[in-house]
C-alpha cells in the first residue's frame, strides 16, 4: 500500500514552505475549475457554497503570501465556465464578472479600506453604499437597440454566453420595448429565478405527471431557462429582475440608486429591499436584517450585495480579471442536519481520480432533500474519520450537495471498522496509485479503464475543446459502447461508418450528414484547443496556451518530444523554463507523453488534422496595447494599483522588474535603482504626465 503523503490543506498558510503552497495552488487551481464547471456550466454542483467559498479563501489567501507563485490558470484570473452545447454563442458588451465575497464584518470592514486606498480617499470622506438582497438565481443580460429587446444571453464564461432569447421572451415581467427615455442601446443584467411558491407548485405539477423533480428554485429556473424548446420555458413560472447594466451608450445617472429608479420606471422588477448606507454599522444591520427576514421573502436569498454607490467611483475602481473592485457579496452561512452514512463508494473520474462519496440517509437541510455527499478524499476521511454507518453533522449553504462536517463519534457502532482506501479501480481493477505530494488515488489504466476511455472522448467534443456540434454526451456514450468510436482518431473517420450511423435509432440522412460536417469543419484546430483536448491530468485551457505560445507550432512540439526518445531530462527542462508551468505540471505532462500508446495515438490524430499555430493575441485601441510596462516611484495623479489596473485594461502587461524585455518604465517622483537600469538598458522612460498622455486619458 502507498505511503500517506503530507495534507498541505491543512497546513496554516503563514507555515507553508514554496513548495507546498505550489501544490496547494495547483490543488486549488483544480478543484475549483472543477466545481465551476458542475455550477456554472451543468446547474448541478456537488459541494455547498460555504464549502467552495472556503476553497477561494485558501487560494487567496496563499496567493497573498507567495505572489510569485500564483499560477495562470488561477481562479483569481476567471469566471463561471463556457457556454453548453445547443446554443449558440453571445458576446458581452462588457464581461459578466462574479463578484468577492465576504463572510464577516472583518470582511466587509477590509471591502472599505480597499476602496479607500485605491482611490487614495482621506479617512474622512463618507464611501456610501448600496446594499442589496443576493438574489439566488440565474446571471442574465438582456440587451436593447432604439427601446426594443434584441437579445438575452446567459453569464456564460463571463465573456461568451449563451443564446437563450427565445426562452428570455417568455418571462411575461421582462419589457419588450424600452421607453423613449431609454438609451439608444443598453444591456440590462439581473437574476432570472422562480418565486418560492412557484417553484412548490411546479414540484407538485411535475410529481404528479412523473417527471423530474427539481431540487430547489435556482436549479428549476437554470433548468427551464435552458431549453432548447421554448414552449417548456413559456410553461415555467420564471421571473426577471433587473438591477444592473453593462454598456450604455448615454448615461444612467450619478449613483446605483439613480438607475434603479430608472429601471423602474422602465419597467423592470427590482431586487428589494435595498438600502443606501453610509457606515459599517448600517451595513451589516441590514445584513442582519435580511437574514432574519430571508424566510418571509417570495424568493430565495443567499446573502447581500454591497455596491459603491457613486458611479464615477466605480468607473475608476474598475474590475480584476474575475470580479469587479467595487462590490462585494456578504454571504449566509451554512445550514446543518443530522444523518446517516449508509455507504462510501467511488467514482471514477476523466483523468483517472477515485474520489469518495458518502451514500446518505435522505434528509431535509433547507427545504432541500439530500442524499448524497462528496468525501473528497483519502486524508478528509481520515481526518474526519467518517466511516460507513457512522452519523454525521452534514451543512449546505445554498443550492447544493452538502459537505460532511464531523461524525458522531459517541454514537458509532461496535462494530465499526475504519474506511480503506481502495488499491485497485473498481471500473477496470487496475492498480491505484498515490503520487507524491497529492491528496488524490489514480487508476492507471488509463484508456483500458471505462470511465477513463469515456470520459477523455466526452471532454475531446466538449465545447472548449474540438467543439463538435451533434456529437454530445450521450452520442459518445453509444457510439463507443456500439464500438464505432474507439479513440479519438475513430471519430474522424466516422464518415467511413456513414451506414452503420443512418442504421442507428433516431438517425436520420440529415442529422447524419450535419454531424459529419460539423466533424469535417473541426479539422482545423488550434494548437492550444488540441493540447487541451488531450485530457492530461492538470493541463486546463490556460497551461495548454502556455505551451502553444512557447512552441508556436505543433509540429515543432511533438518533435522536440520525439527528438528526445520518450521525454527526457531536456523535455522537462524545456516545460519547467516556460512562464507559470510548475514541476508537478510538468511530471503530468512527462508522464502522459512517457505512455507510448499515447504518442502512437496523437501522432494518428495530427495525420487527420490541421493543427493552427499559436498567434498572440493582442487588445488593440491603444498605445499601450503589447507593450511591457514598469511603474517605479510615487505617482500623484492616480494610485499605483489603479495606474496598473488602467495599464492591463487597454492591453499592456505589467512588470514588477526591468529588463531588456520592458518598453516602457513610467518614473514617478523618487524613482531609484529602476530607473538607472532602466536608462543602462535604453528603455524608453515617461513621467507619469507623458504616460497618461500617451494612453490618451489626462482628465
Amino acid at each position: 500500500m502507498n505511503k500517506k503523503k503530507p495534507i498541505y490543506a491543512h497546513i496554516p498558510v503563514e507555515q507553508l514552505l514554496p513548495i507546498e503552497a505550489m501544490a496547494e495552488l495547483q490543488r486549488l487551481a483544480e478543484k475549483i475549475s472543477t466545481h465551476d464547471e458542475h455550477y456554472y456550466k451543468n446547474d448541478a454542483p456537488v459541494i455547498s457554497d460555504q464549502e467552495y467559498d472556503a476553497l477561494w479563501r485558501r487560494n487567496e489567501e496563499i496567493e497573498a503570501v507567495f505572489p510569485e507563485l500564483m499560477r495562470t490558470d488561477s481562479p483569481s484570473k476567471r469566471v463561471g465556465a463556457s457556454v453548453i452545447q445547443g446554443f449558440s454563442k453571445i458576446t458581452h458588451s462588457r464581461p459578466m464578472l462574479s463578484l468577492d465575497n465576504a463572510f464577516n464584518e472583518s470582511d466587509v470592514i477590509g471591502f472599505l479600506d480597499r476602496i479607500r486606498r485605491f482611490l487614495q480617499l482621506d479617512n474622512y470622506e463618507k464611501i456610501e453604499v448600496l446594499a442589496e438582497p443576493k438574489v439566488d438565481g440565474l446571471s442574465i443580460a438582456l440587451s436593447y437597440r432604439n427601446g426594443k429587446l434584441i437579445y438575452g444571453a446567459t453569464r456564460g464564461d463571463g465573456s461568451i454566453g449563451e443564446d437563450v432569447t427565445a426562452n428570455i421572451k417568455t418571462i411575461h415581467n421582462i419589457p419588450h420595448q424600452l421607453p423613449s427615455t431609454a438609451p439608444e442601446s443598453i444591456e440590462i443584467r439581473g437574476e432570472v429565478f422562480m418565486a418560492k411558491e412557484d417553484f412548490l407548485n411546479l414540484n407538485r405539477r411535475q410529481e404528479v405527471r412523473g417527471e423530474k423533480v427539481f431540487a430547489n428554485p435556482r436549479n428549476a429556473a437554470a433548468g427551464s431557462l435552458r431549453q432548447l424548446d421554448s414552449s417548456i420555458t413559456a410553461a415555467r413560472p420564471l421571473k426577471f429582475f433587473g438591477y444592473a447594466w453593462g454598456a450604455s451608450s448615454s448615461s444612467l445617472g450619478d449613483t446605483v440608486s439613480d438607475v434603479r429608479s430608472k429601471f423602474k420606471h422602465w419597467g423592470f422588477e427590482l431586487n428589494e429591499p435595498a438600502r443606501l448606507c453610509s457606515d459599517v454599522s448600517e451595513i451589516i444591520q441590514y445584513y442582519t436584517e435580511i437574514s432574519k427576514g430571508r424566510a418571509a421573502l417570495k424568493f430565495d436569498v443567499d446573502g447581500a450585495v454591497y455596491k459603491v454607490s457613486r458611479l464615477d467611483w466605480q468607473e475608476r475602481l474598475g474590475a480584476g480579471t474575475r470580479a469587479p473592485r467595487w462590490a462585494i457579496a456578504h454571504k449566509f452561512p451554512a445550514e446543518q442536519a443530522e444523518t446517516q452514512i449508509q455507504t462510501i463508494t467511488i467514482q471514477v473520474g476523466r483523468t483517472g481520480t477515485l474520489t469518495p462519496v458518502a451514500n446518505l440517509t435522505p434528509v431535509t437541510v433547507g427545504g432541500v432533500v439530500v442524499s448524497r455527499a462528496t468525501l473528497h478524499n483519502e486524508d478528509e476521511i481520515a481526518r474526519k474519520d467518517l466511516r460507513e454507518d457512522d452519523w454525521v453533522l452534514i451543512q449546505r449553504a445554498g443550492d447544493v450537495i452538502p459537505q460532511v462536517v464531523e461524525a458522531h463519534s459517541d454514537r458509532r457502532l461496535n462494530h465499526s471498522k475504519p474506511f480503506v482506501f481502495p488499491e485497485y479501480c473498481p471500473e477496470c481493477g487496475s492498480p491505484a496509485t498515490r503520487a507524491e505530494g497529492e491528496s488524490a488515488w489514480r487508476c492507471t489504466g488509463g484508456l483500458i479503464c471505462p470511465a477513463q476511455v469515456v470520459e477523455g472522448l466526452k471532454h475531446f467534443v466538449s465545447r472548449e475543446a474540438f467543439d463538435i456540434e451533434g456529437l454530445g454526451t450521450k452520442h459518445v456514450i453509444a457510439f463507443h459502447e456500439d464500438g464505432l468510436i474507439k479513440t479519438v482518431v475513430d471519430i474522424f473517420q466516422l464518415s467511413k461508418k456513414r451506414d452503420l450511423i443512418l442504421a442507428r435509432e433516431g438517425w436520420q440522412e440529415k442529422s447524419t450528414d450535419n454531424l459529419l460536417l460539423a466533424i469535417e469543419a473541426r479539422r482545423d484546430i488550434d494548437f492550444s484547443r488540441l493540447i487541451y483536448s488531450l485530457g492530461i491530468h492538470k493541463v486546463g485551457q490556460a497551461t495548454a496556451k502556455q505551451i502553444a505560445q512557447h512552441y508556436v507550432k505543433f509540429e515543432t512540439f511533438l518533435n522536440t518530444i520525439e527528438l528526445a526518445g520518450i521525454p527526457g531530462p531536456s523535455v522537462f527542462e524545456d516545460l519547467i523554463n516556460i512562464d507559470g508551468i510548475g514541476p508537478s505540471v510538468v511530471a503530468d505532462v512527462h508522464n502522459f507523453f512517457s505512455v507510448p500508446h499515447n504518442i502512437d495515438v496523437i501522432k494518428a490524430l495530427s495525420r487527420e488534422l490541421r493543427v493552427r499555430p499559436y498567434r498572440e493575441e493582442v487588445v488593440s485601441g491603444s498605445g499601450a496595447a503589447g507593450k511591457t510596462i514598469v511603474f517605479t516611484g510615487l505617482l500623484e495623479t492616480v494610485g499605483r494599483r489603479e495606474a496598473k489596473a488602467r495599464a492591463e485594461m487597454l492591453g499592456a502587461k505589467v512588470s514588477g522588474v526591468v529588463s531588456s524585455q520592458t518598453d516602457i518604465l513610467i518614473a514617478g517622483s523618487g524613482a531609484g535603482s529602476k530607473l538607472k537600469k532602466a536608462q543602462d538598458l535604453g528603455v524608453k522612460v515617461m513621467s507619469e504626465a507623458d504616460w497618461l498622455e500617451f494612453i490618451k486619458l489626462r482628465s
